[in-house]
């Protein structure tokens, strides 16, 4: 690998390479071929000597030319040159671009609990919901996006990353039995969210809870204002209806309902008032997906009037092949040799330059 020397002024670094560099070792072969065409070459000397004075079979064939037949042999040798470089692929224009864009870290919070399979809104909570956070990844992008899944606890899913198709990849995943234990602890994900924060991040944190509310913990509003005080900004985004509906499970191939201890069918109602509370205690909105088809615009958009902070990116390299111009090189020399008569013609005829 050879790399030129940086421009002070300049980011851009100019480097050469071979991709397969391993297939350069195909050029050893060509010394060989040599050896064995000039070896050949010198037998045949040999032979026409034994028949007769060179001078004399020289005159016998007129047409011969030696020059043409070393400048064929020179062709074939230079075209398998080119291959085997072409195939070790030849690049140039290796990019190191410094990036720094201004964007947020924004965890998204997805209620995996049983509840969340109500089918008050179709096809069901959780479905609704992953439709959502999907859209909302798109709208997010340039901003850092991690993902938590939570029930009666919650795990990280996700780290905060750049790579959209992975988070999006995660919630198509998710799903109940994801849940060690079912329940609805919005505390815990606001806990492991604090947790996943770069430690140096203070004050451009963003965690949007997707839930229908159903929190049994007290103290959620409490942790909601802690982390607030912490640099955390909430966004609550209910799911749901408040009418609600019973919660299906599948017993031996059939659709039932779960059932209380009692035996009496549960119901589960989207409950506004605890993601208000939630929300308002750590300075954010509180956002309802059932019936409000400008919700997406309107979340971005609150998102997107937070300060920002510039995040300092040294992304990829891009490496450009010119493996073609060597190859298509290498097809135009084999086409002149394959072309290329061994006799000589015109004034060739006059001089022997190779004899």
């Amino acid at each position: 690998m050879w790399r030129c020397v940086r421009c002070p002024n300049c980011n851009q670094d100019d480097m050469f390479r071979f991709e397969y560099i391993d297939h350069l070792f195909a050029l050893a072969l060509l010394p060989v071929i040599a050896l064995a065409f000039a070896w050949m070459w010198r037998q045949r000397t040999q032979a026409l000597r034994r028949l007769g004075n060179l001078d004399t079979l020289r005159q016998m064939m007129p047409h011969f030319s030696k020059g043409k037949q070393a400048l064929k042999f020179s062709l074939l040798l230079l075209a398998l040159a080119l291959l085997a470089v072409g195939w070790a692929n030849p690049q140039w224009g290796t990019k190191r671009q410094r990036i720094v864009p201004k964007a947020l870290d924004v965890f998204i919070a997805l209620d995996i609990s049983q509840s969340m399979l109500c089918e008050d809104v179709p096809p069901n909570r959780l479905e609704r919901a992953k439709r959502f956070c999907g859209d909302l990844v798109e709208k997010l992008q340039g901003n850092r996006i991690g993902l938590i899944l939570f029930a009666a606890s919650a795990d990280l899913h996700m780290p905060l990353t750049l790579d959209y198709q992975a988070a999006q990849l995660f919630l198509r995943s998710a799903n109940p039995q994801m849940a060690a234990f079912q329940g609805t602890s919005i505390a815990e994900a606001i806990e492991v969210a604090e947790g996943a924060f770069p430690e140096d991040n203070k004050n451009h944190k963003v965690l949007i809870i997707v839930s229908d509310g159903e929190s049994h913990d007290e103290q959620t509003v409490q942790r909601a204002a802690e982390a607030y005080n912490n640099g955390l900004l909430i966004f609550t985004v209910g799911v749901g209806t408040e009418q609600g509906g019973y919660i299906p499970e599948t017993n031996s191939g059939r659709t039932l309902y779960k059932k209380d201890r009692q035996g009496n069918p549960v119901k589960t109602v989207l409950e506004p008032a605890v993601l208000k509370e939630i929300a308002e205690a750590a300075e954010g909105s509180y956002l309802s997906l059932q019936g409000n088809p400008d919700l997406l615009a309107d979340l971005q958009d609150r998102v997107d009037r937070l300060e920002k902070k510039e995040l300092e990116q040294r992304v990829f390299d891009e490496h450009e092949s010119y493996f073609q111009y060597f190859l298509g090189l290498a097809l135009l020399l084999l086409i002149a040799e394959f072309l290329l008569s061994a006799r000589r013609t015109g004034r060739a005829k006059e001089r022997d330059w190779f004899g």
